[in-house]
């Protein structure tokens, strides 16, 4: 289940000229008669799945509405959601990355909520998380569906046998601990998953390190700093000092076979490790994410849901959206996300973390990391931008390229999307 964060120029070009006005802050009127709204959740099939259950359920206390919910992939949903917003037509509904409201609606794509009741929604979202879905015009085209975080995962018997008593808590007890795990025979003995070797694992350093894409108020571009070359440097030593693969890797397979004895990855890899590997149940632990000089920092992501500038029935596929966050909408998608992909499914609402299907030390661990968390950057450009920040990164590692002039490069991108 990856989480695309980024589109190419050319569709946001296409977008713009099929979309030539911005989500309005009026509500808009329903067409007459009852409401059929398609919606496409960009996922597994598991997942649409669960979702349809939730909108059986929220069918019975509103009979006038029907949803159907239908799974696109990751691998071509944006490119689907794009075609539907330039030819006005397709789904009401669509959830997709935490950057595809900002994109979709900044361009025409998307209704802006704030023109509907979403301020609870609002109060009871993380507010890192909150900025991160919301124009710095303050528009809202899309409201968090879930939460996806970073998680330190290990093997507490493979790093015993090493020598290492605890999970690592700073940069050095990390890479002291690759070390002596290696010498103790675990071939590969941290592995990263989710975004592997992209933009998203580098920029839980860069927050370690101190470091910010923008300045608050996305007027300038600030991943040249020294604090960036920090985090680039100790981000690529990963792959080229420690052995990490720059391929995605079986993270659960790995931990039971104790090929891996460390993993920074998804927390929705955690629903499945015990099922998919029995012999592996009891002999995994979690942590938050190793600290750098600047303290704590980790990436949070997940996916929006909101309505599409074409539905014919606004109020009404509002109404659902807003609903998801609703206890009843929560517990229905905790249980049946788990119980049909084995994936552990994380509400915008962190106080509802005691509900979900997690063990006390993922709990803790899903607890302590949340206040650490930073979305994606809400600045003008960054979807296409992203993409290209990581061709830079990749070219430190691949090519020995100089983390300054990397970053250089990069900056220079991303101001000209910036204006």
């Amino acid at each position: 289940m990856h989480r695309r964060m980024f589109a190419t120029a050319a569709a946001v070009v296409l977008l713009a000229a099929g979309c030539t006005t911005g989500g309005t802050d009026t509500p808009q009127q329903d067409a007459a008669g009852p409401a059929e709204l398609l919606f496409w959740n960009t996922g597994s099939d598991e997942q649409a799945a669960s979702l349809q259950v939730a909108a059986d359920r929220y069918k019975e206390t509103h009979p006038d509405v029907t949803v159907k919910v239908q799974a696109i992939s990751w691998d071509d949903g944006h490119a689907k959601v794009l075609t539907a917003a330039t030819s006005k037509s397709g789904p009401d509904i669509i959830s997709g990355g935490l950057s595809w409201g900002i994109e979709f609606g900044e361009l025409g794509g998307m209704i802006d909520l704030n023109a509907y009741d979403i301020a609870q929604a609002k109060q009871q979202t993380r507010p890192e998380l909150w900025n991160s879905i919301t124009s710095t015009d303050g528009a809202v085209y899309g409201i968090p569906m879930d939460m996806v975080l970073y998680v330190f995962y290990y093997r507490p018997d493979l790093l015993e046998a090493a020598g290492v008593t605890k999970a690592p808590a700073t940069w050095e007890e990390l890479f002291a601990a690759v070390e002596k795990v290696k010498a103790s025979g675990v071939v590969t003995p941290l592995v990263e998953e989710w975004g592997t070797f992209e933009w998203l694992p580098w920029f839980n350093y860069l927050k370690q390190a101190g470091g910010a894409l923008y300045s608050d108020d996305c007027s300038q571009v600030t991943i040249s700093s020294d604090q960036a070359v920090l985090a680039t440097t100790t981000w690529a030593d990963q792959y080229r000092k420690y052995g990490v693969p720059k391929a995605t890797v079986d993270v659960g397979n790995g931990l039971a076979k104790g090929e891996y004895a460390m993993a920074i990855g998804a927390s929705y890899l955690a629903g499945g490790f015990d099922a998919a590997h029995p012999e592996l149940k009891g002999k995994w632990q979690t942590a938050p994410l190793p600290v750098g000089p600047a303290g704590a920092g980790s990436f949070v992501g997940g996916k929006i849901v909101g309505a599409m500038a074409h539905t014919r029935f606004p109020q009404a596929a509002a109404d659902f959206v807003t609903w998801l966050y609703t206890d009843e909408a929560v517990e229905i998608l905790q249980r049946e996300v788990f119980t049909r992909g084995g994936e552990l499914y994380i509400s915008p609402r962190p106080e509802l973390l005691d509900k979900a299907n997690a063990s006390d030390n993922l709990r803790q661990t899903l607890k302590a990391t949340l206040n650490t968390v930073t979305g994606p950057p809400n600045c003008k450009g960054w979807e296409t931008s992203g993409s290209e920040v990581s061709k830079r990164l990749q070219a430190v590692v691949n090519d020995g390229k100089d983390p300054k002039a990397a970053l250089d490069e990069a900056a220079t991108i991303m101001q000209d999307n910036l204006r």
